[in-house]
């Protein structure tokens, strides 16, 4: 079974047309499922609590768009298992662009629900290097703790980091 260190995680470079595949938490759920070891449709419906017909729907789609890979396929009692790996869980969109388009500067989103923060600070590369690594780190905790409900208070976000050198 293929597997990956969480060291050795690259950052993918994806067209537009991918990037829109990853603008759904749930599918960022499926991706973070898929990062470390391989597994069926199904594996992954039952470790996020969810619908098998709906997350293999969405696994289909991000194979698709070449954000996962298939990486084996067995026979068990006459059904066929398909078991998918992550490329990686961190994507970078070609060109200037978020990866998801709900965070574009121009976009309309309600504004009564948008949390903005924003700050600069003097960073040497190693600096730079160690506060996107905690970033990251911070958003994947946040992907594992966090799940789709029926809960009416519950609302997707999305949530994106942009780190710019001034000079």
């Amino acid at each position: 079974m293929h597997s990956k260190s969480s060291n050795s995680i690259p950052l993918v470079n994806i067209s537009v047309e991918q990037s829109k595949l990853l603008s759904s938490a749930k599918r960022i759920q499926i991706i973070s499922c898929l990062q470390n070891s391989a597994k069926t449709a199904k594996q992954v419906a039952v470790e996020l609590q969810q619908s098998p017909g709906s997350t293999h729907y969405h696994i289909k789609k991000l194979h698709e768009g070449g954000l996962v890979d298939l990486v084996d396929t067995r026979t068990e009692g006459g059904i066929v298992e398909k078991y998918y790996l992550a490329k990686s869980k961190w994507f970078n969109t070609n060109g200037n662009q978020f990866i998801d388009p709900l965070l574009a500067e121009d976009s309309d989103s309600d504004v009564s629900s948008r949390t903005m923060l924003s700050l600069r600070l003097f960073l040497t590369p190693s600096q730079q290097e160690e506060l996107t690594l905690e970033f990251k780190e911070l958003l994947e905790k946040w992907v594992g703790s966090t799940s789709e409900s029926t809960s009416e208070d519950v609302k997707e976000f999305a949530v994106g980091i942009k780190m710019l050198s001034v000079d």
